[in-house]
C-alpha cells in the first residue's frame, strides 16, 4: 500500500471518528436540553394560569424558544403574554402566534375612538410638542408622528393596545433627537404663536393645541384651526422665529357643520 493511499485512509478514518464524536455529544446534550425545555414550559404555563386574561393561551418550548398559541381579548394582553414568557429563566426567545379575538369594531368607528383618546395624551405636560396620526384597516392600527421624549409615544401606544377592537399595531412614531437648540426653538415658537391675540384661543383647549414639531432647527406645525387666517398667522409667526431653518405649515382648517367642501 502506498504512503499516499495510507494517508488518505487515515484522513477518512479521522473524519469518521470526528463525526461520530460530534453525534455522541449531540445525543448527550439532548436530555439536558429537553429538561430545560420542560422546566421553561412548566414555568410559563404556571405564570399564564395565574392570570385570567391568559385562560385561552398555551405555551410550548423547543430548544429554549417559547411558542405562544391561542387567543386573547386585547392586543395589550398579547404583548403582556410575550413579555411574561420572555422574562422566564433560560428562555431563549418567544414566538408570539396569539390571535386577538376581541370584538370586531368597524375601522371608521375604531379610528374615531382612538383619535379622541389620543387627543388627551400628555395633557398638562408637553403635548404641544407631540403629534400623532392614525390609520385603521381591518383592525390593524398604524400610528405615525413625532414625539419629543418618547414618553408621549409610549402612552399613546399603551392606550391603543388597550382599546377593544385593535388586532395589531404598527408603530411608525419617531423620537426627536435631544437638542438644546431645538428645545429653545420650541419655546420661542410656543410663545410667539400662543402669545398672539388671535391664536391665544388655541391654548385654552389642552386637547386641541397647535402642535409644534422641531427637528434639527426645522419647524412643522400640525393640528386644526378655525380659519385660513389663523393658519396664515401661525405660519407667519413661525417664519419670524430666530434660528428656524425652515417652516412647514401643515395646519388643517376645520370645516364647520353644514359648510360645503371646495
Amino acid at each position: 500500500m502506498t504512503a499516499t493511499r495510507k494517508s488518505a485512509i487515515g484522513r477518512l478514518v479521522g473524519t469518521v471518528l470526528a463525526v461520530g464524536l460530534m453525534g455522541a455529544m449531540l445525543v448527550a446534550q439532548t436530555p439536558a436540553a429537553t429538561r430545560y425545555d420542560n422546566q421553561i414550559q412548566t414555568t410559563v404555563t404556571q405564570k399564564l394560569a395565574s392570570k385570567n386574561q391568559f385562560s385561552n393561551v398555551k405555551a410550548s418550548v423547543e430548544e429554549g424558544i417559547v411558542t405562544l398559541t391561542g387567543t386573547v381579548d386585547l392586543y395589550q394582553s398579547k404583548l403582556d403574554a410575550a413579555k411574561l414568557a420572555r422574562k422566564t429563566a433560560k428562555a431563549q426567545g418567544v414566538r408570539d402566534l396569539l390571535t386577538v379575538a376581541g370584538p370586531n369594531v368597524p375601522d371608521a368607528q375604531l379610528e374615531q375612538k382612538l383619535a379622541k383618546k389620543l387627543r388627551y395624551v400628555r395633557v398638562g405636560y408637553d403635548n404641544t410638542f407631540d403629534y400623532f396620526a392614525l390609520g385603521v384597516r381591518d383592525g390593524v392600527v398604524t400610528v405615525e408622528g413625532q414625539d419629543r421624549t418618547g414618553v408621549g409615544r409610549d402612552e399613546a401606544l399603551f392606550d391603543i393596545a388597550n382599546m377593544p377592537g385593535v388586532k395589531d399595531v404598527i408603530d411608525n412614531v419617531s423620537v426627536e433627537p435631544v437638542s438644546q437648540f431645538d428645545d429653545g426653538l420650541r419655546l420661542r415658537a410656543m410663545r410667539a404663536i400662543y402669545g398672539d391675540n388671535v391664536l391665544s384661543k388655541y391654548a385654552m383647549d389642552p386637547a386641541r393645541p397647535i402642535r409644534i414639531i422641531v427637528t434639527n432647527g426645522h419647524v412643522t406645525l400640525y393640528g386644526s384651526v378655525d380659519s385660513s387666517m389663523d393658519k396664515t398667522i401661525a405660519g407667519l409667526k413661525a417664519n419670524q422665529l430666530f434660528g428656524a431653518f425652515s417652516v412647514d405649515n401643515k395646519l388643517q382648517v376645520e370645516k364647520k357643520t353644514g359648510q360645503q367642501g371646495s
